[in-house]
């Protein structure tokens, strides 16, 4: 009988790290966790990322997390992703270590959208046209073979980082590399040009137990109109069973969820519906981020990394089978800056945005006297908040008091 302490591997757990760790816990096992950004960078951004850890590793390949992990009296039970940037290697060490994960075969197409694209192609699975570039000087040509407007993508992005909308010829001839860098801080060197679909964006959360796919809860991603985007946030509001496009998109996700060897735990994957069909846009092999998580905590029977940590194990949860309990519905809100980059004067409403009756979770990330950026991405959002109600249209409504009740005062910067 095997001497060393039961454990779970989870990594990069700096956003989701309590919620898995305490599941752990609740489990009985103890926490290793591999960190795959170095330990400078991760200071920096979160300085208490190693609390409740009981063992901290440093490491980026399979090989040197194997060796890493053989030095400790710690045997792993379960890997886990706990971030975007973990996905990909969660089901190689899965695989080498003999742990339950999904199709090793298929990792990298979960992780990369340039291969994800290639491997949807070859499956049958609907995706926008798509070229892969490596300079930014390929653009206009790649533009051009699939028809403007398209999107610009780095193929290892998250959070819309890097992610730019190319309305024309002229656009793609003056477009310079968004980001150097993606979320995650490692370097850019290739991109996605794809063709811009128009229809419905949705996010669909499902989980996953030997195959089988149960869908969670899908959410709309609404816009202030009808112009073309390149960030989708703005209200997010959830769906019902009875949207009309609910079946297609849940029948299109399980489709591609089997077509991309996802056979146990959480996903979230997102979507565009036009009348034409259901479009793919990404994959992600992990827990949803934003509101989702807590929201299913508070209001319904999902235990999101308990049951996450169940499926990493080889066990079935148990809301695969039972009723999920949901006693509110759920909306999130990003209040962006669109206008230009400036100096923060005030957030206006942001007292009267933390008392409203709808509101579980406000986020702040400027205070007056700093820099705000245009809002691009996840990173540069000023202001958020979650919401929840009891049916989708108080949802709606909490999320227009909450647009009458708050807004930004920017000195624009003189260039802008």
């Amino acid at each position: 009988m095997s001497s060393r302490k039961p454990a779970v591997l989870l990594i990069d757990p700096v956003k989701t790290g309590e919620g898995y760790k305490k599941a752990a816990r609740d489990f009985g096992l103890h926490v290793v966790s591999l960190y795959t950004v170095e330990p400078t960078e991760l200071n920096s951004r979160w300085p208490e990322h190693t609390r409740d850890d009981d063992a901290s590793l440093y490491a980026s390949t399979a090989p040197d997390v194997l060796a890493a992990l053989a030095d400790t009296d710690f045997e792993v039970k379960a890997v886990v992703p706990a971030m975007e940037s973990a996905v990909h290697l969660t089901d190689v060490l899965a695989h080498e270590l003999g742990l339950a994960g999904n199709d090793v075969e298929l990792a990298w197409a979960r992780r990369n959208k340039a291969a994800m694209r290639s491997h949807a192609s070859q499956a049958g699975v609907r995706i926008p046209a798509f070229r892969l570039v490596h300079d930014m000087a390929e653009v206009p040509a790649a533009a051009e073979e699939i028809g403007f407007p398209v999107i610009v993508k780095p193929t290892m992005g998250a959070g819309s980082h890097g992610v730019t909308l190319v309305r024309d010829a002229e656009e793609a001839k003056s477009l310079r590399i968004p980001e150097e860098n993606d979320l995650f801080g490692w370097p850019v060197r290739e991109w996605l040009v794809e063709q811009y679909v128009r229809g419905r964006e949705f996010a669909v959360n499902c989980f996953s137990s030997d195959g089988q796919h149960r869908v969670m809860d899908m959410w709309e991603y609404r816009q202030p109109d009808d112009r073309d985007y390149d960030f989708p946030l703005w209200n997010n509001v959830q769906a019902t069973r009875d949207d009309p496009d609910w079946a297609r998109v849940e029948e299109y996700v399980h489709q591609v969820l089997t077509a991309f060897g996802v056979r146990r735990g959480p996903s979230h994957t997102e979507v565009k519906c036009t009348p034409d069909g259901v479009y793919l846009m990404e994959i992600g092999a992990r827990l949803p981020g934003g509101p989702a998580t807590d929201q299913w905590a508070d209001y319904t029977a999902i235990r999101p990394f308990h049951d996450a940590l169940t499926c990493y194990l080889g066990r079935r949860p148990a809301i695969m089978d039972q009723d999920l309990d949901v006693r509110a519905m759920f909306g999130a809100i990003a209040i962006r800056n669109d206008d230009a980059p400036g100096t923060l004067v005030a957030v206006h409403g942001l007292a009267e945005l933390e008392s409203h009756p709808s509101v579980d979770k406000v986020l702040v990330s400027y205070r007056p006297g700093d820099h705000v950026p245009v809002t691009r991405d996840t990173k540069t959002i000023p202001v958020g908040a979650w919401v929840s109600g009891p049916d989708q249209d108080a949802v709606v409504r909490a999320l227009a008091e909450i647009r009458a009740l708050v807004s930004l005062e920017i000195a624009f910067d003189a260039s802008a």
